[in-house]
């Protein structure tokens, strides 16, 4: 039987509750995931892709069918190579849906037999947003509630480091 495989990209920085909520609807759909924590040389991340990674796989122990790796380049070229021919991508509001359609379209045109599925996170995550609880932490704000404990730990440490400079 052929397995059906998908690949859920994005930065990652850091996971959030909402992005949790994604893999578990898609692996609801999917017998394998590829989440991808994608490296952006122009994006200035908190966390490095390795410590991403770990985070990843960290909320993900438990879950064998997920595969979590980073990956520099085109994610259509790791799609064709992994022979996933769906990407995953998640929106919160028609602003998201803007960008994202675009880049499935972009997508389409660079790799033809991949398609891209919008999945919605649920209504307790829909408003998370990496960018907002960075904001959050950094003006000392509790973050516990939006992501992993790990992750709460690691991005208060951060800010501690940076606000003691």
């Amino acid at each position: 039987m052929k397995k059906r495989k998908a690949i859920y990209p994005g930065s990652f920085d850091p996971v959030t509750f909402g992005h949790l909520d994604l893999i578990e609807r898609a692996l609801d759909l999917f017998d394998e995931l590829i989440v991808v924590v994608a490296s952006n040389p122009s994006k200035k991340t908190l966390f490095s892709a390795d410590e991403r990674v770990d985070f990843l796989k960290k909320a993900l122990k438990n879950r064998p069918q997920v595969q979590v790796q980073s990956w520099e380049g085109l994610t259509v070229t790791l799609a064709e190579k992994e022979k996933a021919f769906t990407l995953i991508r998640g929106i919160r509001a028609t602003s998201d849906f803007d960008y994202e359609f675009q880049m499935a379209l972009t997508n389409r045109k660079l790799a033809p037999k991949i398609d891209t599925m919008f999945l919605m996170p649920s209504e307790s995550h829909f408003y998370l947003s990496s960018r907002l609880i960075k904001e959050i932490a950094q003006l000392g704000g509790n973050v516990t509630r939006f992501v992993p404990a790990p992750v709460a730990a690691q991005i208060r440490q951060k800010f501690s480091t940076r606000r003691d400079r």
